[in-house]
């Protein structure tokens, strides 16, 4: 096995990886409970949701980190603003995560009613930062790693006209949820983040089944990983 396609079983594996966080919707649903500082319902779907994240933060950092030294072959400054963007997504989920802890460790603490507002703000500071986070940079992700996949051809084009399309899209959504036109859980905004998420799980799987395409006259040729720090 060389080291291209090493790199790209990695990067796959990790974007793979960035998916575990999809029961979150479900884990975090008691926190939108008007109450729900002052209740007694177990903290555990709510702690797990919050690990769950921190791995996605993770796995963020490390497409970034495992696909620079290809990437870098492409577009050296984009590629460097994609190990950028993904370190800040990446931050934004812990800064996300944090405050859900603190609503977790408030509750255990037994907070008074006056409380309430208190986990409230909490919860809002959550959505906003998701918002962010979680929403925005990834619509700036798929215009930088789609431009460069796009122009090297080490992929099907398909796959980053998916991104490259769903990126105005979810920007567009963004907006929509910024001004108010619809809220962040609406249908609206879950239809118009999906051609992101196809083009970042379709990508994940291509890499980790195929790998890179072979490099051809056609194809701008990555410098092999062992030698990217020389």
């Amino acid at each position: 096995m060389d080291s291209l396609r090493k790199t790209s079983l990695v990067a796959g594996g990790f974007y793979l990886l960035t998916f575990v966080s999809i029961p979150t919707l479900t884990l975090y649903a008691p926190i939108r409970e008007a109450d729900y500082i002052l209740g007694g319902t177990p903290d555990t779907p709510v702690v797990v949701g919050g690990v769950l994240e921190v791995i996605v933060a993770l796995a963020c950092i490390g497409t970034a980190i495992a696909l620079h030294p290809v990437l870098k072959r492409q577009g050296e400054v984009r590629a460097l603003g994609f190990v950028a963007a993904r370190v800040l997504e990446a931050a934004g989920i812990f800064i996300g995560v944090a405050s859900i802890l603190t609503l977790v460790a408030l509750r255990r603490a037994g907070a008074e009613p006056d409380a309430l507002v208190t986990g409230r703000t909490l919860v809002a500071f959550y959505d906003s930062v998701f918002l962010l986070s979680q929403a925005l940079l990834p619509a700036v992700n798929a215009l930088l790693l789609g431009s460069l996949l796009y122009q090297s051809r080490l992929v099907p084009r398909i796959l980053p006209v998916l991104g490259l399309a769903g990126a105005p899209l979810l920007v567009a959504s963004d907006l929509g949820t910024l001004f108010g036109a619809w809220d962040r859980l609406s249908p609206v905004a879950a239809v118009a983040a999906l051609p992101i998420a196809v083009w970042e799980f379709s990508l994940g799987v291509y890499l980790v089944v195929k790998g890179f395409k072979p490099v051809t006259d056609d194809t701008v040729a990555p410098r092999p990983v062992q030698d990217a720090t020389v």
